[in-house]
């Protein structure tokens, strides 16, 4: 039976599904993402120099801009990792879109790192799926 409250604003409230925790999940995953990528982008930015070894070949690659890349993506996945814990809307779009090419990204290393690409393929489409049809439900019980 809904309260007085409820019938005059005409709103129920529900128990967040299961789905609630996915979100947090990629939350949590986002800020800790950020804070590494932007921890990359820190360490590029101070030794702008940096050996690659691969294929017997040494190359010696300015990473500067690399590094600033990493440092404001860094920044922005960290946000929008605290957004999503608050339910923000425009959180939400930056999440499933970096998922996304998350998933992108580890469809193209499948053949590289074939066990480890489909862990991390299967948890994006769990976060872009939780995040996209789901991601009212946190906002709402935030």
């Amino acid at each position: 039976m809904a309260t007085s409250t409820e019938q005059r604003t005409g709103t129920t409230h529900t128990e967040p599904s299961g789905w609630a925790g996915w979100i947090r999940f990629a939350g949590l995953m986002m800020i800790f993402s950020g804070v590494m990528n932007a921890t990359y982008g820190v360490i590029a930015l101070i030794n702008d120099q940096w050996v690659v070894w691969g294929n017997d070949a040494a190359m010696v690659v300015d990473i500067t801009g690399w590094g600033w890349v990493h440092l404001i993506l860094g920044i922005v996945v960290l946000l929008a990792g605290a957004g999503i814990m608050s339910g923000n809307p425009v959180a939400r779009v930056v999440a499933a879109i970096v998922a996304g090419v998350s998933l992108i990204v580890n469809f193209v290393a499948l053949p590289i790192y074939p066990f480890w690409s489909i862990i991390v393929m299967a948890i994006d489409v769990l976060v872009i799926w939780a995040v996209i049809v789901h991601g009212r439900e946190v906002r709402s019980h935030s």
